[in-house]
């Protein structure tokens, strides 16, 4: 739904969204946000939103090049234990 509020900018450039826009958001006190400036304006969106964004194209990729996310987990796993054989001489040990 498409909603418009006006709100005032502060002495410090700070904007105070409105309850209902918070609520709808479900932002709390200390949520990052991202704000990108469009051609039509300032566009706010919550920094969780962006997260799963991500997370969704991570997992189509995957998706794409046939492989699971514990394929991607066990891949993570065996890079960091080359990682630690390099630079520390120390096997790494298995998680139970």
């Amino acid at each position: 739904m498409t909603r418009s509020n006006l709100v005032r900018v502060q002495e410090k450039g700070q904007v105070t969204l409105p309850a209902a826009v918070r609520e709808e958001l479900g932002l709390k006190r200390g949520d990052l946000v991202s704000v990108t400036v469009t051609p039509a304006g300032a566009l706010v969106t919550p920094q969780k939103a962006i997260a799963a964004a991500l997370l969704d194209k991570i997992g189509e990729s995957l998706m794409v090049q046939g492989l699971t996310l514990d394929d991607l987990i066990e891949s993570g796993r065996a890079e960091r234990g080359d990682l630690l054989r390099e630079m520390y001489g120390i096997e790494p040990t298995t998680p139970e």
